[in-house]
């Protein structure tokens, strides 16, 4: 039997995927020392009108260099399907973002941050199980990769016996949240521009988060001086550009082989601590990074064409 050719979208789609899981993973050191000057709503909420700011000058710049014969057919685009879709996508997909990390930042407060981090990856075991609800279909192969990737993340951030508490419960609802996101995008980003749907994305998301942020926190303008790095930090690049990269990378490949390239954020978070903290790894956690890429390696490994009739796998068929 022959295996199947590698689509180079596919192979370029994931390849943006592992540099978002990348930007992710530093980025955890900017959402954890903003922590000590602001509250989690209003972190998110300044990081998401940040990041919608930082998308103003890409949208000018992707539009000014569409070609003349291309402007009038892709306004006709956003007017026939891209308006109403466009504004759906944006609400749904901002306000599960804008879930998932007030939910993780609160999370974060109250548990150690291994524990926290093993229970927010658990996104890549719920989407394949969402997406069974939705009737696609997940081939024994991704289950496999998404065993071995939850025993890497175990060895990788897990301090502790696992026992639930208050904050425990959180991030299990913060995993799921994250999910849902995950499935919107794959649902959206086909049908409508990327980019304009991640910069609404942020500012549904950042008005969803301030309304509670003046409410119970009361955020000053000097807690946000304070915090002004971390906060520029997560919103251009954590959000700005690893969210938009999602957004773009996830047309071109399936839900669940992108949560499992993204919850490489846990290894790319230990590994830059080695790199530019120059802190040790143990033994332990060379052994979940070494599980966890091989859990990526066998998902990206080409699938074998089936012999019956010459198809291959049906569009509902994940994996």
């Amino acid at each position: 039997m022959e295996h199947a050719k590698t689509d180079p979208k596919i192979i370029r789609s994931n390849l943006l995927l592992l540099l978002t899981a990348a930007i992710w993973g530093m980025a955890f050191v900017a959402q954890s020392v903003g922590m000590d000057y602001v509250g989690p709503f209003t972190f998110t909420a300044s990081r998401s009108f940040i990041a919608a700011l930082v998308l103003i000058p890409v949208i000018l710049f992707m539009n000014r260099n569409r070609q003349p014969a291309d402007r009038p057919a892709f306004a006709d685009r956003v007017r026939a399907h891209g308006g109403k879709k466009l504004l759906s996508a944006g609400i749904s997909t901002g306000l599960a973002l804008a879930a998932a990390s007030s939910l993780q930042q609160y999370g974060i407060m109250y548990t150690t941050v291994g524990k926290a981090g093993f229970i927010t990856a658990l996104y890549i075991l719920i989407v394949p199980l969402f997406g069974l609800f939705l009737g696609k279909k997940v081939h024994a192969r991704i289950w496999l990769c998404i065993g071995i990737a939850i025993a890497g993340l175990y060895n990788l951030c897990m301090t502790d016996s696992l026992s639930l508490s208050g904050a425990d419960i959180l991030l299990i609802l913060c995993a799921c949240t994250f999910s849902i996101q995950i499935l919107l995008i794959d649902y959206y980003s086909p049908l409508v521009d990327g980019v304009i749907m991640a910069q609404l994305q942020f500012l549904v998301c950042g008005a969803a988060c301030l309304i509670p942020a003046l409410i119970i926190e009361h955020p000053s303008l000097g807690a946000l001086m304070a915090a002004w790095k971390p906060i520029l930090y997560a919103g251009a690049l954590s959000s700005g550009v690893g969210y938009t990269l999602q957004i773009a990378a996830q047309k071109n490949t399936d839900p669940v082989i992108a949560s499992l390239l993204m919850s490489l954020e846990s290894a790319f978070s230990l590994l830059s601590g080695w790199v530019i903290l120059h802190q040790r790894l143990s033994g332990r956690e060379l052994l979940g990074c070494g599980l966890m890429f091989a859990a990526i390696m066998i998902s990206q490994a080409p699938a074998r064409k089936a012999k019956t009739q010459g198809k291959g796998k049906t569009p509902q068929q994940i994996g």
